[in-house]
């Protein structure tokens, strides 16, 4: 007799079963004896001595023999390991990963070993949304593209389009894209998934990456990656589970990811505040992880700058389209990436050093972002009388912009009340283009200040039809047309002019929108978002992104059933119903630094020049 969701539910609320995870930091070792129908399939997964792939992945092994749908019988046999796996990440050695959770058997259907399990009587997708609402069909749809790997939940697909032939990458699981759903899983107290998400991701950051002999740092995190089941060596009946991860090496363009990590931080610190459970972040591994990833970033370089300095297609805007140098989204997840790092960093001396230089870079990074990056009318009657070829350490127009950069559409776009931060600063040029997650995300984090956070807004609601029009929410303003288009994307015929990247309308992006508005106390900006989305995106089967100037039509290569566009959905839904929820994302800037930026204003930059301390001639 087949046994219901419920009582396979009831079977795990035995003490005798939940006395086998009940230690979330110790390696597990456990058997698994299944019998489906009229046959008996042993499963057996090792967390210790954990072997590996050619490229440093975890085996676990699990043969499979004739599955029923019929599950008439499951014991499992639990027995604690010894001891604790201490390795940390960076070590180039394996590192175990507890499971603090069960397998999941789900009727709805799901990604099991990258392939999708059969979802019972839930195949046809048709939309009677007469009969159910949007958000409970976003949370159908959000279950169906949960990936499993060794039954345990460790991630969402990002497309689950099963009309489209043509699957790409889409079937993998992306870091960035994980994130909203990651926020709705917490924001529903199912914290297992993100937990698993989390350590799993961990032990992909010390893996090999080596693309034409060369190998980035050592603590870039994937963009994406994805559970293959392949052949067990030397024995053709049964098979293993594979992590395959991509750290740019098979992306368009070859570009590393370098938001990854810094999202990964977030969501971890996320995690912590939502679930109260701060052992995940307190773990060696989790601690060596951190470090790595701020080690990364706060390498010494050749700029001048305290942004960060990436290629174009780096982040969101994967494609070549102009962004290449100081973007502004990589500058907010940045700064949002080593407040919430500072948060969680364990106090030891070995991160004194550490800790003082991620200070010294939020001073730093705060600053030049809100004095160089931020416009509004007044700045932009600045910048149109400009001086240039100035050559001096007292100089206004530092970065030698030319007044005649400012484009014609801005002088109309701008309104008399409201501002932004722009897309890009570097010498010499300023890209005027209004981008909507680097400023969300600068409300978010406190990277931008309260009076401009506030402007930011201002400017949403009073160009309203421009950024937002028929779908929330354009990813950037406006469009590269023209030969404009040409010489910056080389004619690329995914980002023509208001399409995709280029302008099109991002739906995933209300989650981000709904965070900004409910931190600055203005959540009705959020609220006239949603219901315009949800006017058709459902109807739309929630494609990946929308075309046009108004955002009418679905966009010509959009997927559907794009997995970020519903779990941005059901996040903005969440957060405006409980408001407080949105801490968990959110920094607020303390007085600390408040005190650092105003004696940045106040300062003499001449004063700052000098050999610092450096009193000993040169030894030839």
């Amino acid at each position: 007799m087949a046994v219901t969701s419920e009582a396979f539910r009831m079977f795990y609320l035995d003490p005798c079963f939940k006395n086998c995870f009940k230690n979330a930091n110790s390696m597990l070792s456990f058997t698994c004896d299944v019998k489906f129908g009229n046959q008996r399939s042993l499963g057996q997964m090792q967390f210790g001595n954990v072997s590996r792939i050619p490229r440093n992945g975890v085996r676990v092994y699990a043969s499979q023999g004739d599955r029923s749908t019929r599950l008439d019988f499951m014991s499992c046999k639990c027995q604690k390991a010894d001891h604790v796996s201490g390795v940390a990440a960076g070590d180039g050695m394996s590192t175990t990963v507890p499971i603090n959770g069960t397998t999941n058997i789900h009727d709805k259907g799901g990604f099991a070993n990258g392939k999708m399990v059969a979802a019972g009587t839930v195949t046809d997708r048709t939309h009677k949304v007469s009969r159910k609402s949007i958000e409970e069909e976003a949370w159908n749809l959000l279950q169906e593209s949960i990936v499993y790997y060794c039954g345990n939940p460790i991630g969402t697909i990002a497309a689950n389009d099963t009309s489209d032939t043509s699957i790409l990458n889409y079937d993998q699981v992306f870091i960035r894209d994980f994130i909203p759903s990651g926020i709705a899983f917490l924001l529903k107290g199912e914290y297992d998934i993100v937990r698993n998400f989390i350590l799993y991701t961990l032990q992909l950051q010390s893996w090999e990456k080596t693309m034409d002999c060369h190998s980035p740092g050592q603590g870039l995190m994937p963009a994406s990656f994805k559970v293959r089941t392949v052949p067990l060596e030397g024995d053709d009946s049964a098979t293993e589970d594979v992590l395959d991860p991509d750290f740019g090496e098979a992306a368009i363009g070859r570009v590393a990811p370098v938001d990854s990590g810094l999202w990964w931080i977030i969501l971890l610190r996320a995690y912590g505040k939502c679930s109260g459970d701060l052992s995940v972040q307190e773990r060696v591994d989790v601690q060596t992880g951190i470090k790595m990833i701020l080690k990364l970033c706060l390498a010494d370089g050749f700029d001048m700058f305290p942004t960060l300095l990436v290629t174009d297609g780096s982040c969101m805007i994967d494609r070549r389209i102009g962004i290449h140098g100081h973007p502004l989204e990589i500058q907010a997840l940045f700064y949002s990436a080593l407040l919430c790092a500072r948060e969680m960093l364990a106090p030891e001396d070995g991160s004194a050093d550490l800790i003082r230089a991620l200070n010294n870079r939020l001073v730093a990074l705060s600053f030049h972002i809100r004095e160089y990056y931020w416009i509004d009318m007044k700045r932009l009657n600045e910048i149109y009388r400009y001086k240039t070829e100035e050559y001096s350490y007292d100089a206004v127009n530092k970065f030698n912009i030319y007044p005649d950069q400012i484009p014609s559409w801005l002088i109309d776009f701008m309104p008399g009340r409201g501002g932004y931060l722009i897309g890009n600063l570097q010498p010499a040029h300023m890209d005027f283009r209004f981008f909507s997650l680097g400023n969300l995300w600068a409300i978010v984090s406190s990277l931008a200040t309260i009076d401009q956070s506030h402007a930011i807004l201002d400017l949403i609601e009073a160009t309203w039809e421009e950024l937002v029009g028929g779908m929330p929410l354009k990813i950037c303003y406006p469009a590269l047309e023209g030969q404009e288009w040409r010489i910056i994307t080389g004619s690329d015929p995914k980002n023509t002019p208001w399409s995709y990247h280029n302008g099109g309308s991002w739906p995933t992006l209300l989650w981000q929108l709904t965070v900004a508005c409910i931190k600055m106390k203005r959540p009705e900006i959020a609220e006239k978002a949603i219901k315009l989305a949800e006017r058709r995106i459902s109807r739309d089967k929630w494609p990946e992104y929308y075309d046009t100037k108004g955002a009418r039509f679905i966009g010509k290569q959009a997927r559907l059933f794009q997995t970020w566009s519903i779990a941005g959905y059901l996040v903005a839904k969440l957060l405006l119903a409980k408001p407080s929820a949105a801490s968990i994302l959110t920094n607020e800037e303390d007085s600390e630094l408040k005190n650092a930026f105003s004696c940045m204003i106040s300062a003499n930059p001449r004063r700052k020049r000098g050999r610092k301390g450096f009193n000993q001639p040169f030894i030839i």
